[in-house]
């Protein structure tokens, strides 16, 4: 099955930027969609962004003209430059890619904003 590792993260001030990417390995062949969600304590997980194979990206509207998600379909990876950090953005950011029949998850990394 499809296995995710994700990499970057940590502690940021406002105003700041982080990267994080997420590596897939397994049956990459199926892999369709892939993207980042986030879940804050005590809220919802909710969607970042998500990334097509031929590159189209749907975004959060709370990150827009912030965050910017990639893919390179050679090496399987996608990436999330995050720009512009707001306390808000406080979360453990999942990837995600998903298959004809599911979705997959990573473990999570964390990314606090805070000066």
């Amino acid at each position: 099955q499809v296995q995710l590792v994700e990499s970057g993260g940590g502690l940021v001030q406002p105003g700041g930027s982080l990267s994080l990417s997420c590596a897939a390995s397994g049956p990459i062949f199926s892999i369709n969609v892939m993207g980042w969600f986030r879940q804050a304590p005590g809220k919802q997980r909710e969607l970042v962004a998500t990334i097509t194979p031929g590159g189209s990206t749907n975004a959060a509207d709370s990150v827009k003209g912030r965050f910017t998600l990639s893919r390179d379909n050679a090496k399987n990876t996608v990436y999330l430059q995050m720009n512009s950090l707001k306390p808000e953005d406080t979360a453990v950011y999942y990837c995600m890619a998903t298959t004809l029949s599911r979705a997959y998850w990573g473990q999570g990394t964390q990314v606090i904003v805070s000066s």
